[in-house]
């Protein structure tokens, strides 16, 4: 078979060549193919029949119109596979497992012929300092530890559409405080606000269980005052927020190959990830400077300051020495029970106040129904009510660490159960007193040794131990500064002058 260069080169010759023979010689072909296609004048791939006839029996013929067409015509979501399995079980026999593809073949072609109308995507064009997009991207995947213990967390990524200039903020849920932090994160680094802003369909910002599905009133406040025109796409509808969501793809495989660089999926603390991706984000924008700095002389200005990123509570303290919210339920200061108490509930923490005065921060739940007990909090009353530990609805929080719950079971493993408990207890108020670091020091030193667990024993390892630092303590002698050594360097040696 020729081809239609050969050819080509073949009709070039035509007028330089003045007998047949030449002309096939000088083309490097035999003279009956010369002739086929010089009398033709039609290329190779011209004259090429297209294959419209079967080469093989067709097994589905019988059964193509009359079962599987009805299947498809009613669910065009049913897969070729499951569909052939229904045929082998309706005709034991007749289908083999080797046909699978034929039928596949098939059921694509018809889909492609005679099937549903699929959804087109409609590219757009970006203007600049027009339209930005956020959403949040799931990070669990890419394996993060901090000190050896899984990471899990978000990412709020915030995009500008026309020059694909990007940011985000580390967070764990997706609710308001952590939208608002995040925004508010966004546009303070990029110094300017665009003219609209486009998000999911977050329960954080969008009333999705109202018909109209309206902005929340928090969410509208944020919009009113950096003056954005809030946008938002329709539910299940991630396309609409397209630009956003292939950048999550790109940004966490940039992530993760950065990862595998650096060799190590772990880190020393959370502002040591932190300052990894905004140094990742830095040069991944690099290279869209160009249309960047386009797009930053048409931000608009941001206001004086932030908005507090922040919803706020007022409490009653229970006789449990607890509080409720957002449906989670925190200790607070046995002192302020019966109480009530003002809560500053942020994106990764809550800050307890009374009598106008910061009483505690308190690391904030993720999601509904846990709760977050400290033993320091309800100790004092727990100490005196020891009977009470057995069936606490939160006696798993009395034990911070794995040493005090090994010590607990040594405990009970060398005396009754009550006075294990009582010991215990002391053991526990003595970490809310003297501290919980050199108590668990105690605990593990005598646990690793061998040695018996009291209270008594715990207080002794602490005395030793702080005896030991001050005998390490060295005394610093620093001795007078000679003057003559400067005074040569200034105005030089007697000498010399």
């Amino acid at each position: 078979m020729k081809t239609d260069y050969e050819v080509r080169r073949l009709f070039s010759y035509m007028d330089k060549s003045k007998t047949l023979k030449a002309l096939a010689d000088r083309a490097e072909m035999y003279e009956q193919t010369a002739r086929k296609y010089i009398n033709s004048r039609h290329l190779p791939s011209e004259l090429k029949k297209e294959h419209t006839w079967r080469t093989r029996v067709d097994f589905f013929e019988k059964d193509w119109k009359e079962v599987v067409v009805p299947f498809l015509e009613n669910n065009e979501g049913l897969e070729a596979k499951t569909l052939f399995e229904y045929l082998q079980r309706e005709f034991p026999g007749k289908y083999q497992d080797g046909q699978l593809r034929t039928l596949q073949r098939r059921i694509k072609t018809w889909r492609a012929l005679e099937g549903s109308p699929k959804e087109v995507m409609f590219p757009q064009i970006h203007y600049p300092g027009i339209l930005s997009q956020s959403d949040y991207t799931h990070m669990d995947e890419l394996g993060i530890t901090i000190s050896g213990t899984p990471f899990r967390h978000l990412v709020y990524h915030f995009v500008l559409t026309y020059s694909n200039w990007e940011t985000g903020t580390i967070c764990f849920s997706e609710s308001f405080e952590s939208l608002s932090l995040g925004l508010q994160n966004a546009l303070w680094e990029l110094d300017g606000v665009s003219e609209q802003h486009q998000t999911d369909s977050l329960s954080a910002a969008v009333k999705n269980t109202d018909p109209n599905r309206g902005f929340t009133r928090a969410y509208d406040e944020l919009l009113n005052y950096y003056n954005l025109e809030g946008r938002k796409i329709q539910p299940r509808s991630p396309n609409e927020n397209g630009d956003v969501e292939k950048s999550h793809d790109l940004f966490k495989r940039a992530v993760d190959q950065r990862l595998m660089l650096r060799g190590s999926r772990d880190f020393e603390s959370r502002e040591e990830y932190e300052g990894f991706l905004k140094k990742l984000f830095t040069e991944r924008n690099q290279g869209r400077l160009e249309k960047f700095y386009e797009e930053k002389k048409l931000l608009k200005k941001l206001p004086a300051i932030r908005q507090d990123s922040h919803k706020e509570f007022t409490v009653s303290v229970t006789k449990n020495s607890t509080i409720r919210v957002q449906h989670n339920t925190y200790s607070v200061p046995s002192q302020l029970i019966k109480e009530t108490v003002k809560i500053y509930l942020f994106a990764d923490y809550l800050e307890l106040c009374y009598a106008q005065k910061l009483v505690e921060t308190i690391p904030r739940l993720r999601g509904e129904g846990k709760h977050y007990i400290q033993y320091r909090h309800i100790i004092d009353s727990l100490i005196k009510k020891s009977g009470a530990f057995e069936n606490y609805k939160y006696r798993e929080d009395m034990f911070p660490s794995t040493y005090f719950r090994m010590a607990y079971d040594q405990l009970l493993k060398q005396h009754t159960y009550k006075k294990a408990t009582r010991e215990y207890l002391q053991i526990l108020f003595l970490a809310a007193k003297e501290g919980e670091v050199d108590v668990e020091y105690a605990l593990k030193s005598n646990i690793d040794a061998g040695l018996g667990i009291s209270c008594a024993d715990v207080k002794d390892v602490i005395k030793f131990q702080k005896n030991d630092h001050k005998q390490l303590k060295t005394n610093i002698n620093i001795a007078p500064v000679d003057l003559n050594s400067y005074d040569e360097l200034v105005f030089g040696k007697e000498n010399d002058c």
